[in-house]
C-alpha cells in the first residue's frame, strides 16, 4: 500500500497483556507536529489498535511478535516496518525496553539516534530532535547529516496530541524472523497496585519532598498535597536515601526523568542531580526555607517557608474550591 508522505513510524509500547502503554498519546502527539503518524504495534491487542487510533495514527501496523523471546522480536518487526513504510523519522519511548529497540534498531540500519529527547521539529532539511542537556541547564538540538533519526522521547515531556482518527488503515505487517540471539521470557506475574495517584513516569503534575521533611512520617505532607491535586509523588535522592519513600519514586539523574505540566518541589534543595530530572517541566513551584537554595535559580515560582506552615494552607485552599 501507498502510505502517507512525511511518514513518521512510531513503536507503540505495549505492556505483557497486550494493552498500550501511558506514552502512546504523547508519542503520536510528537509524531503529527512533524508529519503523519504510521503506528506499529507488536503483540498488542484490539485495545492497543484502538489506543493508536484515538491517539492519531493514520496508519496502523500490527504484527503478532514472539512473546517468548525479549526485544529481538520488537527490533524484527521495526526493521521490516521501516523498510516498508520509509518514513521520514522512527519515534520510540524513552522507556527501557524503547531504548534497548531503539540502539539494537539503529546500529541494523546504520542510522543516527538521538536519545531521551524533549522536542521534535522539522525544518527544510527533515526532523530535528531537541535535548536538555548538562542537567537541564541548556536545551540543544540534533539531527543526522544523512539518513532517518531514530528517536526516543522522554515520557511527559511532550504534551502535543493529534485528533483521534475514525478509520484508520490497519494493516499486517509481515515480519522474517532475524534469528539474533535472544534472552528468553520467563514466567510473567502480575504484580497488582491499586492506587488513585498517577504514575510518575509520564505524569502531568507532581509533587516531590526533599530531606526538609525531616522524617518519613512528616513525608506524609508531600502525598496529602499530591492528592489534593491529583497529581503524582515524587522525591529526591536525599529523601529517598533518608528512607522517606522508596527508590522508585526518586526523580533526577539517578532516578526518574519527569517532565510534567506542574512540579511542585517540598524542601528541596535543588542540588544539579535532582534539577536534570526535572528541570523540563513546564512550570516549577519551590518551597523551601532557604531563600539561597538552588531550586529557586529554576523556579517559576518560590515561596521562602516552612513547609509545615505553608503546605497545610495550600491543601485547606484547594480543598475550598472544591466544595
Amino acid at each position: 500500500m501507498a502510505y502517507p508522505e512525511k511518514s513518521i513510524l512510531v513503536l507503540v509500547d505495549v505492556d505483557p497483556s497486550g494493552d498500550a502503554a501511558s506514552s502512546t498519546a504523547a508519542l503520536i502527539g510528537a509524531a503529527a507536529t512533524i508529519g503523519a503518524p504510521v503506528a506499529l504495534i507488536v503483540g498488542g491487542s484490539q485495545a492497543a489498535t484502538d489506543v493508536a487510533a484515538q491517539a492519531g495514527a493514520q496508519v496502523v501496523l500490527t504484527t503478532l511478535g514472539d512473546a517468548s523471546s525479549l526485544t529481538v522480536p520488537a527490533v524484527d518487526a521495526l526493521q521490516a516496518a521501516y523498510r516498508q513504510v520509509q518514513p521520514d523519522a522512527v519515534l520510540i519511548s524513552n522507556s527501557i525496553a524503547g531504548r534497548d529497540v531503539a540502539g539494537r534498531f539503529a546500529v541494523r540500519e546504520k542510522l543516527a539516534l538521538s536519545v531521551d529527547v524533549v522536542g521534535v521539529s522539522r525544518d527544510d532539511e527533515g526532523v530535528t530532535a531537541q535535548h536538555s542537556v548538562y542537567g537541564g541547564s541548556y536545551l540543544t538540538e540534533s539531527a543526522p547529516t544523512f539518513g532517518t533519526p531514530v528517536i526516543t522521547v522522554r515520557q511527559g515531556a511532550v504534551d502535543a496530541r493529534a485528533e483521534a482518527v475514525a478509520s484508520p488503515v490497519v494493516e499486517e505487517l509481515s515480519v522474517t524472523a532475524s534469528g539474533a540471539a535472544a534472552a528468553t521470557v520467563g514466567e510473567i506475574a502480575a504484580e497488582e497496585k491499586t492506587s488513585s495517584r498517577p504514575e510518575l513516569r509520564g505524569a502531568t503534575r507532581v509533587v516531590s519532598g526533599g530531606r526538609g521533611l525531616g522524617s518519613k512520617e512528616k513525608f506524609v505532607l508531600v502525598e496529602q498535597l499530591a492528592d489534593a491535586l491529583g497529581a503524582a509523588v515524587g522525591a529526591s535522592r536525599a529523601a529517598v536515601d533518608a528512607g522517606y519513600i522508596p527508590y522508585a519514586h526518586q526523580v533526577g539523574q539517578t532516578g526518574v526523568s519527569v517532565s510534567p505540566q506542574l512540579y511542585i518541589a517540598l524542601g528541596i534543595s535543588g542540588a544539579i542531580q535532582h534539577r536534570a530530572g526535572m528541570q523540563t517541566a513546564k512550570t516549577i513551584v519551590a518551597i523551601n526555607k532557604d531563600g539561597d537554595a538552588p531550586i529557586f535559580d529554576v523556579a517559576d515560582f518560590g515561596i521562602v517557608g516552612d513547609v509545615f506552615t505553608v503546605v497545610p494552607q495550600v491543601i485547606e485552599a484547594l480543598e475550598a474550591r472544591k466544595k
